[in-house]
């Protein structure tokens, strides 16, 4: 990309270098002229090589590519800049830098740009490090040692028998389900007026946002039959029974989900009761095997108060998962008596996760807005 006298500034491409993984442009690590061209266009160069000398003034003499080593330091400015081909790692057949070579590269020559960042925004002067490159050179995991504030090796964790079978199932069930995805922003006022009453039933259990959407989605699915089934083989299997899943995650076990079994016609307080005791006997290690059984349809709150919506993968072999955002509360335009006025408004976003054999877009938001317009209609001190 430059010829020789050609002024370069700092990091400005040099050349172009094809690897036979990736062609990348080289830049400049220093601003000047460009004194010599060592490596000529199409050559094939070793790891470490001199490509280039760039010096302060275009008539300057260039220097060797590999000076002598010296134990007196060089001077700063007055020296061509060598350009090499840098890499993390030298060749098996590169001889080990002497400490002069390495100090002597160390002080600014030979530094990427990623290097110099790391080191520049960390405030660490390269003169300073011993780099353990080719020639001394500053690597990017020198660079990274040297501003750390511990250890930078890196560490292996075992997979818990737990988060092992959840990776395989999710796993198996991306690579073998086309899934499909939509989401739409509700209006989540019922929620608002539930703190106003009381976060608890008339029976003392919890009442979490995740469980009023699930009266409105169990209540919205007997509208939409095909979200309530599992796909086997060539067929689809509909269930007359609605086993709602609630997704339930843990740094030990991965992700698992209880579920409450012949959901439809139950009451938030019911619900909410007997979400309580699974959630109680989860973490108390006491589920059985059948409280992970057979769930046709899943839900999964919100993972944190700031999460927007979240796209989970279905669980084999069912066909749809409901993800359910945080409560936020926003400005809102109605339209009231012909005027739009700004309100005070409490919205959530319902996301939907479902198989595009079984279903599709358009339903898909089609099963949303109904699951809304159900939520809007709950009479929260009567059910609670």
């Amino acid at each position: 990309m430059k010829k020789v006298g050609d002024h370069i500034d700092r990091d400005e491409p040099i050349c172009e270098i094809s690897t036979d993984k990736v062609d990348s442009e080289m830049p400049s690590p220093a601003a000047g002229y460009l004194l010599k061209i060592v490596a000529n266009e199409g050559d094939t160069v070793e790891v470490g090589a001199v490509l280039a000398v760039i010096g302060d003034s275009a008539d300057a003499t260039p220097a060797a590519a590999s000076p002598a080593p010296s134990a007196e330091p060089s001077a700063p400015s007055s020296a061509p800049e060598v350009v090499s081909n840098v890499a993390s790692t030298p060749p098996a057949s590169a001889p080990a830098p002497s400490s002069a070579a390495t100090s002597r590269t160390a002080s600014g020559v030979v530094l990427s740009p990623v290097v110099r960042r790391i080191l520049n925004d960390a405030g660490v002067d390269p003169r300073s490090l011993r780099g353990s490159g080719p020639g001394g050179s500053i690597t990017r995991r020198d660079a990274e040692a040297a501003v750390a504030n511990g250890p930078t090796d890196d560490v292996s964790i075992p997979l818990s028998n737990g988060r092992r079978r959840m990776a395989e199932h999710m796993v198996m069930s991306a690579q073998s389900t086309p899934h499909g995805f939509v989401a739409v922003d509700i209006d989540a006022s019922v929620l608002a007026r539930l703190d106003a009453i009381s976060r608890v039933t008339h029976d003392g259990d919890p009442i979490p946002d995740e469980a009023v959407v699930a009266i409105a989605a169990v209540r919205a699915l007997g509208e939409f039959a095909s979200l309530n089934s599992t796909f086997a083989d060539s067929e689809v299997v509909q269930h007359r029974t609605i086993n709602l899943g609630f997704a339930r995650h843990g740094d030990r076990d991965g992700m698992l989900v209880p579920v409450v079994h012949a959901a439809a016609g139950l009451t938030l307080r019911a619900l909410a009761r007997r979400l309580a005791d699974l959630d109680q006997r989860l973490q108390t290690r006491q589920l059985t095997t059948d409280d992970l059984m057979g769930g046709t349809f899943t839900l999964m709150g919100a993972p944190s108060a700031h999460t927007l919506l979240s796209q989970p993968i279905i669980i084999q072999p069912q066909v749809a998962v409901l993800s359910v955002g945080a409560l936020r509360t926003v400005p809102v335009v109605t339209h009231r008596e012909g005027v739009d006025v700004i309100e005070v408004g409490h919205r959530i976003v319902l996301s939907l996760t479902f198989d595009h054999r079984v279903s599709d877009a358009a339903s898909a938001a089609s099963y949303l807005e109904r699951v809304g317009e159900l939520l809007s209609s709950i009479d929260i001190d009567v059910e609670r």
